[in-house]
């Protein structure tokens, strides 16, 4: 790789990239989604005494256990303890429930049919749908006190790339080599830009070329993209590049490889870029930090699948400001999560579905909100970091 500092790296807004930082606590760690199905998840909810007494919407009361949920406990609470209820137009999240249903564990799957039943109620109906089949629980950490948890945001990066080498776009993504994946580390970053064995191995996989290697960093932290590529004869279309595996290698952050070296203070990204700015000779140094690179397979993105985002861990296509990705020890994938969270710039009382989640996303009370694609998306995703309220809503049949 060229070590190349081009006007569309530049470009980018320093929120954009802050999600540089972020993901080394969000999803798009470039982590291989080896993970329990919504079945084996959904399984391991039980009850723990004592029981909780709660009020009902007709006024009468019933007594609920506590769920325990591997690493959660799960509080049944009334309806109108959670924020907002009343306020939400639900249809966005219809929408990204129904693509739950594509891919529903045993709990969830026989409410399916009534849900697209639904699809074309209105609030109001399919508000009194969800009180009546589902009951709500406060989320909380299995010791201690429900203090409240953490919100981050992440986001599907937007490129523009060539199908071949050229004019500046010298940096290639590939798809994934034969031998990859297997118990030993394959070659590491350093090792793909240097050694003519990994070179050879390399000839031919690249799927298409980036003109600014940082670019490809940031591809690989989040794990897809969007890319506007222009094909040999000029031509260009929208295509997403997908996690496909990676080299073995251990993540590291190259943002705190420059706190360890004394060169920031902080590793926001206006620092970060301003030390990029300063020493471009050392991008590659930098890059080289982080040996863990990602593969990526080519999907087509026609006008139906450019409204949704990657497919997240649950195996369904996620939907901004609709999906969530969570700890599946604490929530299982599938299941409609009504999400608080109150911050200086985004203030969120919705329903959503958990439908991801990331090699950091761990605990009760954690979850990464996807905010959708490209810039505007990555200001949002690069700002957010704010308390968190969870209610999991779970069928009444199900206890």
């Amino acid at each position: 790789m060229r070590a190349r500092l081009t006007q569309g790296w530049r470009g980018l807004s320093w929120l954009l990239v802050g999600v540089v930082m972020l993901a080394l606590v969000g999803c798009g760690s470039g982590v291989p989604l080896t993970l329990p199905s919504p079945q084996a998840s959904e399984a391991s909810v039980g009850a723990v005494a004592p029981p909780v007494t709660v009020g009902l919407s007709d006024g009468n009361v019933n007594t609920l256990p506590v769920l325990l949920r591997g690493k959660s406990r799960w509080v049944p609470v009334m309806w109108n303890e959670l924020p907002g209820f009343e306020q939400d137009e639900l249809f966005e999240a219809w929408n990204a429930w129904l693509k739950s249903c594509e891919r529903p564990g045993p709990v969830f799957a026989p409410l399916c049919p009534e849900l697209r039943r639904l699809s074309i109620g209105d609030a109001s109906e399919q508000r009194a749908w969800m009180q009546a089949r589902l009951q709500p629980y406060r989320v909380e950490p299995l010791a201690g006190a429900a203090s409240g948890g953490l919100l981050t945001a992440y986001f599907e990066p937007e490129f523009v790339a060539r199908r071949v080498s050229g004019d500046g776009f010298d940096t290639p993504l590939y798809k994934l080599p034969a031998g990859v994946g297997g118990a030993k580390p394959w070659f590491s970053r350093r090792e793909m830009d240097l050694l003519p064995a990994a070179q050879a191995a390399l000839r031919g996989q690249a799927l298409l070329y980036l003109a600014d290697p940082v670019d490809a960093l940031l591809l690989q932290i989040q794990g897809s993209g969007r890319i506007r590529v222009t094909e040999p004869d000029g031509a260009t279309r929208l295509v997403r590049l997908a996690y496909a595996g990676h080299n073995g290698q251990p993540y590291q952050s190259v943002g705190r490889w420059l706190l360890e070296q004394g060169e920031l203070r902080d590793a926001s990204w206006p620092g970060i870029r301003a030390w990029l700015v300063h020493n471009p000779q050392r991008v590659q140094e930098l890059l080289w930090q982080n040996p863990r690179v990602v593969f990526f397979k080519e999907e087509p993105l026609g006008d139906f699948d450019a409204g949704f985002g990657p497919r997240g861990a649950q195996g369904v296509p996620l939907t901004p400001g609709r999906s969530i990705a969570v700890d599946p020890g604490s929530i299982p994938y599938g299941t409609p999560v009504w999400l608080s969270s109150e911050g200086s710039d985004v203030s969120l009382n919705r329903l959503v579905l958990a439908q991801d989640t990331g090699s950091a996303i761990t605990g009760a009370q954690r979850a990464d909100y996807f905010v959708g694609w490209g810039a505007a998306a990555g200001e949002v995703a690069g700002r957010m970091r704010q308390p968190l309220h969870l209610w999991a809503l779970w069928p009444k049949t199900a206890r």
